[in-house]
């Protein structure tokens, strides 16, 4: 083989190796994921970008407003969402059932501004007293904790007495808005409560009330990158991850 053709053959390869390659050598993979799932993905992305040298684009809303923006048809690789949220948009045909993990489950808390009197919320009674004695509460009107709340202040009986303390809140966090001064106690996922300046998780609610979210991925079944997209499904299942994921207030998987 001549010199010529030896050099044009390693062109090829490498030509042949980048193609092969595709979006996984170095792909954005443009993420939409629950509020719930914020503070665990923001922390462990760095690590992940720095070991792939894949981008991660990340953008959160709760649960509801990122399935209707799916539903709507906006381009994206990976979705981060309640059980509910993702299998229903895999009977839609917009996310790949294969691809599906549950990542982490989350009971709901109860944030109050730092250094305020921790209320009693041990026990359904407690909570109960806390509830009727507070000035105002908060939640996300869209959030996946809002059901959790209102099916609690129906089971407590004090659905009427509520609604006049409620203040519904949209495009902030009810910890975030419980810190502002908005309201004296904020309803949300633990793993929302945690991390956000100014507030303190008082606890989570009393086990009689308490419901957990399973928060799954899944790939989008028009997903530019694909392959990079499992490769973070993955890496959310390692060691490292799992350990991020717990400080967070989560438990990881779904069980």
């Amino acid at each position: 083989m001549k010199r010529s053709d030896l050099s044009w053959s390693k062109c090829l390869a490498v030509v042949l190796l980048l193609a092969a390659c595709g979006a996984t050598c170095a792909a954005d993979i443009h993420v939409l994921s629950t509020n719930g799932m914020k503070h665990a993905l923001e922390k462990l992305a760095p690590e992940f970008e720095a070991t792939t040298k894949h981008k991660l684009a990340l953008q959160f809303a709760p649960a509801a407003d990122m399935k209707a923006r799916i539903e709507k048809g906006e381009a994206f690789d990976l979705a981060f969402l309640t059980s509910a949220a993702i299998d229903d948009l895999i009977k839609q045909g917009r996310l790949v059932a294969a691809t599906r993990i549950d990542i982490a489950k989350a009971g709901a808390g109860v944030a109050i501004r730092r250094g305020a009197p921790r209320p009693d919320i041990t026990t359904a009674d407690a909570f109960k007293r806390t509830l009727l004695g507070a000035r105002s509460i908060t939640y996300v009107a869209t959030g996946a904790t809002g059901a959790t709340m209102r099916k609690a202040f129906e089971q407590l009986g004090i659905a009427d007495e509520m609604k006049s303390k409620t203040r519904l809140v949209s495009g902030i966090s009810a910890a975030a808005a419980v810190a502002k001064g908005d309201a004296e106690l904020g309803f949300s996922v633990i793993s929302e409560i945690l991390g956000v300046e100014g507030v303190e998780l008082a606890g989570p609610l009393p086990p009689e009330v308490q419901v957990y979210l399973v928060f799954p991925a899944a790939v989008g079944i028009n997903a530019r990158s694909p392959d990079a997209a499992e490769s973070f499904i993955r890496f959310l299942t390692t060691p490292t991850a799992v350990s991020v994921i717990r400080a967070q207030g989560m438990e990881p998987g779904g069980k």
